[in-house]
C-alpha cells in the first residue's frame, strides 16, 4: 500500500491536481494507492497527521510532496506503526507567512517538525529534491534532510508536479517511487 500526500498549504491544491493528473497514481496503481486530499484548513500538523492516519487500513509506504512532507513526517512521528518507508519529494523550504497560523509555520528544516524529530526517524527515507530548485523548494532543504535523517538517501530530482516541466520526468519519478514501495534501491 502506498499513501500519497500532496503538497500545498492553504491554497487550491489537491490530490487530483498533484498526483492524479500528472500520471503518478496511474503509474503506481497496481501497487495499491491511496491519494486522499489533505485537510484544507488544518489548525496544525498534528491534525493533518491524524487525518492521514484515519485514511490508512494499515502500514504503508508514504510518499509526500512539497508541504505534504511536513504532514508525512508528523504521521511518522505520531503514528510510527503506520509508516514503513518514507519519501520526502520536493520538500518545501519553510518561510514566514503572515497569513498562516503559527502552528503551521513553526518548525526548523520542515514546517511543523523539529530537527530532533527528523533525527529520530527510524524508517527508510529517500529524499527527492526539486530540480531545478526554486524559491519554494530550495536544494538546501533537501540537503539538510539528508544530513539530519539517519540513513536517508538522495534520489534523482525533478520539477515538482503540477509544474509544466514535470511531464518528461514522470517515468523516472514513478520508477523511484516503485523502488521505494518494493524495497529496491
Amino acid at each position: 500500500m502506498i499513501l500519497l500526500v500532496h503538497g500545498g498549504l492553504r491554497e487550491p491544491m489537491d490530490a487530483e491536481r498533484f498526483w492524479v493528473r500528472p500520471g503518478i497514481v496511474a503509474g503506481l496503481g497496481d501497487l495499491g494507492v491511496l491519494a486522499p486530499d489533505r485537510l484544507a484548513d488544518a489548525p496544525d500538523w498534528d491534525a493533518e497527521a491524524d487525518h492521514l492516519a484515519g485514511q490508512l487500513p494499515g502500514a504503508a509506504t508514504v510518499i509526500a510532496g512539497s508541504n505534504g512532507c511536513s504532514a508525512a513526517v508528523r504521521l511518522a512521528v505520531r503514528w510510527p506503526g503506520l509508516v514503513r518507508r518514507l519519501m520526502l519529494a520536493w520538500p518545501a523550504t519553510p518561510r514566514p507567512r503572515g497569513d498562516l497560523p503559527v502552528a503551521l509555520t513553526a518548525g526548523e528544516t520542515l514546517r511543523g517538525v523539529l530537527d530532533a524529530e527528523l533525527r529520530g526517524l527510524s524508517v527508510p527515507v529517500r529524499v527527492l529534491p526539486s530540480v531545478p530548485e526554486n524559491a519554494m523548494h530550495e536544494r538546501r532543504t533537501a540537503d539538510a534532510l539528508l544530513a539530519l535523517i539517519p540513513g536517508a538517501t538522495a534520489v534523482p530530482g525533478s520539477p515538482e508536479p503540477p509544474h509544466p516541466d514535470f511531464a518528461p520526468h514522470l517515468a523516472a519519478v514513478v520508477q523511484t517511487c516503485r523502488g521505494l514501495a518494493c524495497d529496491r534501491p
